[in-house]
């Protein structure tokens, strides 16, 4: 007989059936369900089977539970288990419900399924599996003969209604699997009544996709304070030092005063204390992904803030690394305006995207004072957005293609002869480069001579951040070729056109000018 069943002889059966009929003890007293969890001391050992109680970090969702939820988080909070958990008491005690676990992959769904809801349901005392019984069981649903409700854990979820829906790691399935994420959008989400319950959770994986979007769209409302309606999304935020198990010994880890700095920042703006087993777990993490090569990822993986999160580049970007070193060294910062020469450099994307750098040099400083991007507009609204800025220009930088024939609205000009024809002077197109891996390469070569102004190229740093390699599905991995398709390519292209005009010394005279030409009606203003 197990300890469980032990406890529960104890207990009269009034007692009993008083205790089941509260969903706080099922889910806390920890004489229901069992979870597996690591052997910490020994990897290589089997699971440790131990009786679930919410930790800290999952005692607090479930006090702020919504109708519609946002996860935020750091990795290995036990979030997935919570909910298998919760929507497996759910369909226990209650009729005719439909719960769902949305997963990123089949393999993923499977093992959610065998080792956090069969297994819950197979350890259960035994007395409550017999008034429980199963209906149906396979790899993916569990049906309940003593109330037709069910549990389900697939890739989608799609017909009927689902009373409570959980997305794992929604980041990444938008990230790798934009089809499925979009088929999740359409599909799933709507199958959740507004009584229901709606629970998103993930990592961070890049500022894009609609994880990101969802998750700032809900800080947002957070922000204002406002009071939620069912349909509203309720942002939770779970940072590492929110779990009990992060810290380690610290005779052995070498905590630098820049390190402690940053621990004693995040104290005094989050009114918390981190303790020197946490700032030495902390540090010992974060060198292990360091000497991996993938020291970016620590803030992604194991953020302390909502910004941290999304701060970082994700897996398969071009100029990861790049950015990083950028905000280490203190070169993505207000940059003043000077009162000297400006160049533009440009892409003309074929989606009617269009990017223009703005920048300054200054020695062997290259300055990027601005950034503009927008879609389906005209030449001549680009050619008054610089105009209306008022700065004494240098040189227009186009790509190779600005000077190919294009179809203009009475004759077929290239894209310099139609912004020559505005009134811009001193258009330099820089030659095309064959191989693109090359530009690339030539981007990185450079970056270290670049700063960025934070707030005026803040979308430009955001398209360097997420300028990425293409995902390929069937393969599951990145491959050589750019993601075209999720708005971040024309701003990199465009920066682009700055590394190959510096590497071709396009860039050495400043010849300046104070109008767009001999047009007195659209004056090139000067400083």
């Amino acid at each position: 007989m197990g300890a469980t069943d032990a406890v529960m002889l104890e207990l009269a059966d009034a007692e009993l059936i008083e205790k089941l009929k509260d969903p706080v003890w099922r889910l806390t007293s920890g004489h229901l369900y069992k979870i597996i969890i690591k052997d910490e001391t020994d990897p290589a050992a089997e699971g440790l089977v131990l009786p679930f109680k919410p930790n800290r970090a999952q005692r607090r969702f479930i006090s702020r539970l919504h109708h519609r939820n946002i996860i935020l988080k750091a990795r290995q909070l036990g979030f997935t288990t919570l909910v298998a958990i919760l929507w497996l008491d759910f369909a226990l005690f209650n009729s005719n419900v439909r719960c769902g676990i949305i997963a990123q992959d089949d393999g993923t769904a499977q093992i959610i399924f065998r080792d956090k809801v069969k297994f819950a349901y197979d350890n259960l005392p035994e007395f409550l599996k017999e008034m429980m019984p199963l209906k149906f069981d396979n790899a993916h649903e569990l049906v309940f003969a003593h109330n037709n409700s069910s549990i389900r854990v697939a890739t989608s979820m799609r017909g009927g209604t689902i009373h409570r829906l959980h997305i794992s790691e929604f980041g990444k399935i938008c990230a790798k699997f934009p089809a499925k994420a979009d088929e999740v959008i359409t599909g799933s989400i709507p199958a959740v009544p507004a009584t229901g319950v709606l629970i998103i959770e993930s990592t961070a994986e890049g500022q894009q996709g609609a994880f990101y979007e969802m998750t700032q769209a809900a800080i947002k409302l957070l922000q204002l304070g406002k009071k939620l309606t069912v349909k509203d999304f309720r942002f939770h935020f779970f940072a590492w030092f929110q779990d009990e198990q992060y810290r380690m010994d610290t005779s052995s880890v070498f905590i630098s005063d820049k390190d402690h700095s940053y621990f004693n920042k995040l104290e005094a703006d989050m009114n918390i204390t981190i303790d020197p087993e946490q700032r030495a777990w902390y540090v010992a993490t974060r060198n292990d992904f360091e000497s991996s090569g993938k020291g970016e990822k620590m803030q992604q993986e194991y953020p302390s803030t909502p910004e941290e999160s999304f701060q970082q580049s994700m897996e398969g970007t071009y100029y990861g690394n790049q950015m990083t070193a950028m905000r280490k060294q203190g070169r993505i910062c207000k940059v003043p305006i000077l009162e000297i020469p400006v160049n533009t450099f440009w892409d003309i994307g074929n989606s009617d995207g269009t990017a223009i750098w703005l920048h300054q040099q200054v020695g062997l400083e290259h300055r990027f004072i601005g950034y503009y991007e927008e879609h389906g507009e005209h030449l001549t609204h680009y050619f008054k957005y610089l105009q209306d800025l008022g700065y004494l220009w240098n040189k227009h930088f186009l790509p190779h293609d600005a000077d190919h024939a294009r179809l203009s609205s009475d004759q077929n000009k290239s894209i310099k002869e139609q912004l020559e024809d505005l009134g811009m002077q001193n258009i330099e197109i820089v030659p095309r480069i064959t191989d693109l891996t090359a530009g690339i390469q030539i981007v990185r070569k450079h970056f270290p001579s670049a700063y960025i102004e934070q707030d005026k190229c803040a979308k430009g740093i955001k398209r360097l951040d997420g300028y990425k390699r293409k995902w390929n599905t069937t393969h599951a991995r990145f491959i050589n070729e750019p993601e075209k398709n999720d708005g971040n390519s024309e701003g990199a292209d465009a920066f682009r056109q700055w590394a190959q005009a510096l590497e071709l010394n396009m860039l050495t005279n400043n010849n300046a000018t104070s109008s767009m030409g001999n047009r007195p009606a659209t004056p090139w203003q000067t400083n």
